[in-house]
């Protein structure tokens, strides 16, 4: 068979982006569809302009705070000066993923739906185009929960959110997850009322001591929580009803749905190919090969962890696959996430649960809190801590609450990896006063009974002796 190209990539996200990039880079011959905006979810309407809307809304609550003898002004919030920021980040941020610099790079770039129609080819635009791999990498949709009525009403999700023409007067979320807290915060900072309905524990992949600290923070800043499962919704733009069992009903002006999410992977003709699919998207092997082998899947349209960093290490790893043929696993051990709320809430590796349920009394923990570390009294933020589990002197995880925690999580990652150690980080030198001498505080208490235990005691009751014998 004669291919027209060495690879096809379908989806310009972070993932597709990044294996396309990299393909074309070693010089072979790559195209790469794409029938949405260029991107995907994290620019356009994730990660983006999320974070764009945090800013804003931290800015806003710090105005009206008194605090380090500043008197407070009440913030004049412009909701069109919101929206505005808001789409200039995407706007200085689309160059670095637009179809003009991957064709830079080498790409064919196709704007179009493609088809998958064999274990080698795809139709788009009219054409069939064929390779040795094919690279789904199509993404997520937002997860709309079978709720009664659920489309009876106008529901905003993070497709729409950013969109909005107005500040909403009370925002009730169903969701309690990285978007919905997120949201809740920016909202209600902004001045909105916010009710947040969630059916389960908040942030549930999270270290329940460390949410416990992120949601009392909301419930401060007036947040609302009701722990149930919406059972119904109901009437109409301005006046949204949201019935939960066990407790009253909610009426809000606009209604987000935060309540995960599903594969993007519907139109790809993926089941007359023969490949194997589940409930949280396509089936893959380490490698991120689906059960055609010469077909990979990569980012939020397979099953397993979505995050765009881990997105773009997929897509690192299917192009070094693919060009160098070098077969190249995914690892976990290390991967990181974080919930940009204030506090923040960063983690790595294992939680202390889910350490515990694999290695039972064989971990220990070492903790601490921001209320110890000198630049956060400085700072009067000393909400937080930081958590590191280990398994002897191997960590398998680190916890941590607190201002800037995603920034500090680097020498974590490095350690669960075998490329430092907790004895380098506890005897670094460190600038004084930061936030990350709480790393090297953690570090040196993992090791200070070995340190200060009864060996290194009587050694130096020994040389003591000596040098009195001998002055």
């Amino acid at each position: 068979m004669k291919f027209t190209h060495d690879a096809i990539v379908i989806g310009g996200g972070a993932a597709g982006l990044t294996a396309a990039g990299g393909v074309a880079l070693f010089g072979l011959k790559v195209a790469l569809i794409e029938a949405a905006e260029m991107g995907g979810e994290c620019l356009n309407n994730g990660c983006v302009p999320s974070k764009a809307l945090l800013t804003a809304a931290r800015h806003a609550h710090g105005a009206g705070q008194e605090k380090y003898g500043i008197s407070p002004a009440r913030p004049a919030i412009s909701w069109p000066g919101v929206h505005r920021h808001i789409h200039d980040a995407i706007a200085q941020i689309a160059p670095h993923d637009s179809q003009e610099r991957f064709e830079e790079m080498g790409c064919e770039v196709i704007r179009d739906w493609a088809k998958i129609t064999g274990k080698h080819t795809v139709e788009v635009g009219g054409r069939v185009l064929s390779a040795p791999r094919i690279v789904i990498a199509t993404g997520s949709k937002p997860a709309i929960p079978p709720i009664d009525g659920v489309d009876s009403v106008p529901y905003l999700t993070n497709e729409n959110l950013f969109d909005l023409a107005e500040l909403p007067g009370h925002l009730v979320i169903i969701g309690g997850g990285v978007i919905g807290m997120e949201m809740a915060q920016a909202f209600r900072r902004l001045g909105s009322g916010v009710t947040v309905i969630n059916p389960g524990p908040l942030m549930g992949r999270d270290d329940p001591e460390a949410v416990e600290i992120v949601s009392a923070r909301l419930r401060s800043e007036g947040v609302q929580f009701i722990d149930g499962t919406a059972k119904r919704i109901s009437g109409q733009a301005g006046a949204i009803q949201v019935e939960v069992g066990n407790a009253p009903t909610v009426i809000g002006t606009h209604l987000l749905i935060a309540a995960g999410r599903k594969a993007n992977i519907e139109t790809l003709g993926l089941e007359a190919i023969g490949v194997e699919t589940g409930p949280n998207g396509i089936i893959v092997d380490a490698r991120r090969r689906s059960s055609v082998k010469s077909i990979y899947a990569i980012g939020d349209c397979r099953d397993g962890p979505r995050l765009t960093h881990v997105s773009g290490y997929e897509g690192s790893n299917v192009a070094l696959e693919i060009t160098l043929g070098i077969p190249a696993k995914v690892d976990w051990s290390a991967l990181p996430w974080c919930t940009y709320v204030e506090p923040e809430l960063a983690q790595v590796g294992l939680t202390e649960a889910d350490a515990r349920k694999q290695h039972g009394d064989a971990i220990t923990v070492v903790r601490e809190g921001f209320d110890h570390n000198e630049r956060a009294i400085a700072e009067g933020q000393t909400d937080g801590f930081l958590k590191i589990i280990l398994k002897g002197k191997k960590v398998l995880g680190a916890t941590i609450v607190g201002k800037h925690a995603g920034d500090l999580l680097l020498p974590w990652s490095q350690s669960i990896t075998g490329k430092s150690s907790t004895f380098a980080l506890g005897s670094a030198i460190i600038p004084y006063p930061t936030r990350s001498e709480i790393s090297k505080a953690a570090a040196f208490a993992a090791w200070e009974p070995t340190v200060f235990g009864a060996i290194p005691k009587k050694w130096a009751g020994l040389v003591a002796r000596l040098r009195r014998a001998f002055k």
